[in-house]
Order: structure tokens, then C-alpha cells, then sequence
């Protein structure tokens, strides 16, 4: 039977001898003919590329109105190479690579290189937008009531949500009767049909639009007045609530000289492109700038200006203490811990690990809270405790020793359980040789458990050292970078790099993002330097111990 089917002249060949015989391996007749695609996997390639379609489509009208045709090109291309990778039965390997490509570039690699491009401009208040958008700001913002002004009766409204959408103008023309809306973009004048105007001109009604009754419009009073609708005698603003007028511009732009010229005072700015402002005779500075790129201007700052460089070098000096302080605290204690609960004469042992590691199944940012409160100089449980009189968080080096010692708690469970892992994985036996070769505890730890440790837990380490690093939550919920010197009240004896760049993009003077992203590079560019360094001995001392 068998060398029938096996024989030259039998009808029924065996498959493996087939494909020998063709001179092909198993492998490439399987890929020439691929397993039929069915009919849920043909609605979800269908469903899947019908969504990549319509976020292209969606994506290119902002890119065409922009005039962005580099970034248009790229999409197109992207689209189409989407397209056929998944419409072609080729290239296997690459449908499950390029989605998680796709991923890593829209979510990792794209935020880098625009934090990384925003550190070499003077992006931030009052320089975000183009020159020409500065001019319609400082013109805007100019606008005074003149004789002869048009008076207009006013209407506030929004698209959404009446707390919180931007405001819209609805303004009734006391000459013609028309309605038009307005906001910063400028005057749009609306449909008759779509609005219903009440006797005297007030708009009550408008389709698209929410119009705000007294009480919602008076608690955005502010908003309201500082709204400014742009047009081409000058600008709207409101006068309270109901009324508004059309006024002219004080300070207008001169294409002759290139500035800005105030038609009250005649001052004159004129515009300095190297910083992206309109600048006077005297160095006055008008607030209303635009983006500019600045080269390593923000860099060279960093390196040598003493109102920068100062601060920054002494946070970093206090940012390498806290990063190492509360790693290797939290590392001691919590390796301490679990070698006393390793011991085979120690008792109860699951039960002190359920207390032991409550401080990390706690939420940090609320146990900070409750740390905060507990080291009040006045109520605080540890000044009431110990009887002491301490003002934690009004002195630098208590500030400092305060925040060590809360990471101390919050940190030292995880540590606990990590090395708690690592011993139990280290054999007895190695141990028990040494005890018999009459070497102590203590040398028998140093020599064999610790340098173990070390090799299972370095990586966890320099994780850890980098997390804290820019542990911006316990600081922040602390003592908010404090305490302050009285002449420097930007930068405090507990600030991290990472909570001083927080105080320069969004401190009260002002947002300064490209200051910021430059700081923010050498954040990146230190931790990345100290871990490399860290991992590379790691691997000396694995090669040590393998």
C-alpha cells in the first residue's frame, strides 16, 4: 500500500514530494496563494479604509486654506500608500508594522521635533501669530470713541455653550437695519430671515447662535469688554451690555516707514524683525509681537544670562539631589524592608506586606495633599506631634528635607515589592555557601545578595531616577516650588527644571513657550546622557555576575 501511493506512476502524490519536485519551497506556494480574505474582514478593511479616507479629507481643507502644500503632499501620499498596502495581497510584514509607525511618528516623534523646533523661536505671549495678525491686534486694541462714532445696539451670543464658548457680537445698523455678528475674526452680516430683532434693535434670536440673557452675559463681563471686532473704519467694542460702538484706531501701521504711528502722541514704533516687535526710539516695546525665529538665542540665554542661568544651574544642582536622593532613600529603605520580611524566621509576613504597600495603592497627588496639611508650621500633625515649631516650607533646606522625606513614603513600597521579587528569585544555596565558608551576614549580603540586586534592579533604578527627575506632582502639590527668595520669585529652593519650565510657559509674567522648549531639551538631553551612562554600567556588571 504504501508503495503504491508512493510509486512513480501513482495518482495520489504526496504533497511534501510535490513541492520538491517543483523546486519551491512549502513557504513561497503559500504566499502566491493566500488564504481567501472573508466577508467581516472585507467590512472592516472596507470600514478602516473608509475612515482613513475621511480623516484625510477632513485634514486637507485646513492644510489648502493654509496654503501648507508641503504638508498636503504628505498626506496625499501617506493616503494612497495606505491604500495600496492594504488593497494589494503583497508586503505582509509591513500591514501590522505601519500602523504602529504611524503611531510612534503622530505620537512620539512629532511632539519632539515641534517642542524641539519651538525652542529656537521667541514663541509665547504676545508673539504667536503672524506680523500681519500683530498689526490687526495693536490697531484693535487702539480703538477709541470719536465724535461721530457709529452706535450700535448690542446682543451677546455664542455657538455653544453660553459659560464657555467665545462670544459673538450680534449688532443692529441704526441706519439700514441690518444685522451683522462679530468676533475677533471680524463683521459678518447675517440673513434677515435668520434672526428676529426686537423693537429698538436688539437681536433676540438668531439661528446658529445662543443669544445670552442679562445674568449670562454679566458673568463674562470681562470678556465682553475685552472683545475687540475688527472692520475696515476701525474696530467695535462694547459699552456695557447692551450698546456698542464703531471707534477709529489711535495707533495705525505706516507701510513708508515700516511702523506703527500713534496718532495721538506721535510715537513711532517701528518694526524689528529679529524679535518680533515693534519697537521705539526709547527701547519701549509694544506687547503685540509676532513669531520669529530666533536661532539659539533661547540656548545662548539659558548658558549666560544671570537671570536665567542662575536659577537654572542652582535647580539643577537641587534637581540631581532630589532625583538621587529619592531613589536611593527609597531604594535603602524599601530593600531593608523586604530582606527583614525575606527572613525565614520572620513570621506573619503577608500580612506586613498588605500594610507595607498601602502608601502605593494610595492616589500620590491626594497623599501629597495630606502631607502638605500635615507639615503646617501651626496645625500640622508633625509639628503638634514631636512638639516642634518648624517652618517646613518656609526655610530652603527644611523645604528640601520635607519633600525628601514625603517621597520617602510614597516611594518606598514600590521599591519594597521590586526587590521583594528580585530576592526570591536569588537561589538559597548561594547564601547558604557563603555561611559555610564562615563569611558573616553582612558579607555575604555585600558580596552576593546586593551585587544580585543590582543586576535585576539597575534598570528598574535608572527608571526611577529619570521618573524623579521630573517629578513635577511632588513639587507641585507640595510646596508649589517654594520657598522664594523676595528678589526672585520665578524660581524657588524646591523648584525641578521641570516645574521652573511649567513658571516660564505659564507663569503669571507671561508665556514664554520657546523658553520653555529650550529648557525642556536640556531636561531631555541630561536624563538621556545619565541613563545612558547607567545602562552602559549595567551591562559591565552583568557581565560581571552572568
Amino acid at each position: 500500500m504504501s508503495r503504491s501511493l508512493s510509486g512513480p506512476g501513482s495518482a495520489t502524490q504526496a504533497p511534501g514530494r510535490e513541492l520538491v519536485r517543483s523546486g519551491l519551497p512549502r513557504t513561497s506556494r503559500n504566499a502566491r496563494n493566500p488564504a481567501p480574505i472573508t466577508a467581516t474582514g472585507l467590512v472592516i478593511k472596507v470600514i478602516l479604509l473608509g475612515l482613513v479616507a475621511g480623516i484625510a479629507i477632513w485634514a486637507a481643507f485646513p492644510l489648502i486654506e493654509a496654503e501648507m502644500w508641503v504638508g498636503l503632499a504628505i498626506l496625499a501620499v501617506t493616503t494612497a500608500g495606505l491604500f495600496y498596502l492594504y488593497l494589494t495581497p503583497r508586503h505582509i510584514p509591513a500591514k501590522y508594522l505601519v500602523p504602529g509607525t504611524l503611531f510612534l511618528i503622530a505620537f512620539q516623534v512629532f511632539p519632539v521635533l515641534y517642542t524641539a523646533s519651538t525652542a529656537f523661536t521667541n514663541f509665547g505671549d504676545g508673539h504667536r501669530g503672524s506680523r500681519d495678525d500683530a498689526i490687526v491686534a495693536i490697531q484693535s486694541s487702539s480703538v477709541k470713541q470719536v465724535p461721530g462714532s457709529t452706535e450700535y445696539t448690542l446682543s451677546i451670543a455664542t455657538k455653544g455653550d453660553p459659560a464657555t464658548a467665545p462670544l459673538v457680537f450680534l449688532v443692529t445698523d441704526p441706519k439700514t437695519g441690518t444685522v451683522s455678528a462679530g468676533d475677533s475674526e471680524g463683521l459678518r452680516q447675517l440673513d434677515a430671515s435668520s434672526v428676529t430683532v426686537a423693537p429698538g434693535g436688539k437681536v433676540t434670536a438668531a439661528d446658529g447662535y445662543t443669544v445670552l440673557n442679562i445674568g449670562q452675559a454679566s458673568l463674562r463681563s470681562k470678556e465682553i469688554t475685552d472683545l475687540v471686532v475688527p472692520t475696515s473704519g476701525g474696530a467695535i467694542r462694547s459699552t456695557g451690555l447692551t450698546r456698542a460702538y464703531e471707534g477709529k484706531a489711535v495707533r495705525a501701521y505706516d507701510a513708508g516707514c515700516d511702523c506703527i504711528k500713534d496718532s495721538e502722541t506721535g510715537k513711532t514704533w517701528t518694526a524689528d524683525e529679529a524679535t518680533g516687535s515693534f519697537v521705539a526710539a526709547d527701547g519701549e516695546r509694544l506687547a503685540q509681537g509676532w513669531k520669529v525665529n530666533l536661532g539659539l538665542k533661547n540656548f545662548n540665554r539659558v548658558l549666560t544670562d544671570p537671570n536665567i542661568s542662575g536659577p537654572f544651574f542652582g535647580t539643577l544642582l537641587w534637581n540631581f539631589a532630589f532625583a538621587i536622593g529619592s531613589t536611593g532613600l527609597t531604594f535603602l529603605l524599601g530593600m531593608a524592608i523586604a530582606l527583614a520580611l525575606h527572613s525565614p524566621r520572620m513570621r506573619g509576613t503577608n500580612f506586613y506586606r498588605v500594610l507595607l504597600i498601602l502608601p502605593y495603592a494610595m492616589p500620590s497627588f491626594a497623599m501629597l495633599l495630606v502631607w502638605r496639611d500635615m507639615f503646617n508650621t501651626d496645625f500640622g500633625l508633625v509639628n503638634n506631634l514631636f512638639g516642634l515649631g518648624v517652618d517646613w516650607f518656609g526655610e530652603d533646606w527644611t523645604a528640601r528635607a520635607a519633600v525628601l522625606l514625603v517621597q520617602l513614603w510614597l516611594g518606598y513600597p514600590y521599591m519594597f515589592l521590586v526587590t521583594t521579587g528580585a530576592l526570591q528569585a536569588i537561589p538559597r544555596e548561594l547564601t547558604e555557601a557563603t555561611s559555610v565558608d564562615g563569611a558573616s551576614p553582612w558579607q555575604s549580603f555585600r558580596t552576593v545578595t546586593l551585587p544580585l540586586l543590582l543586576v535585576a534592579l539597575s534598570p528598574l533604578l535608572i527608571a526611577s531616577f529619570a521618573y524623579n527627575f521630573n517629578n513635577i506632582n511632588a513639587i507641585w502639590f507640595t510646596t508649589e516650588g517654594g520657598p522664594f527668595a523676595p528678589d526672585n520669585p520665578t524660581n524657588g529652593a524646591t523648584d525641578l527644571l521641570i516645574t521652573y519650565t511649567y513658571r516660564l510657559a505659564f507663569g503669571a509674567q507671561g508665556a514664554e513657550y520657546g523658553m520653555a522648549a529650550t529648557v525642556s531639551i536640556f531636561i531631555f538631553a541630561i536624563v538621556a546622557t545619565v541613563s545612558a551612562i547607567s545602562f552602559r554600567r549595567t551591562r559591565q556588571l552583568e557581565e560581571v555576575y552572568s
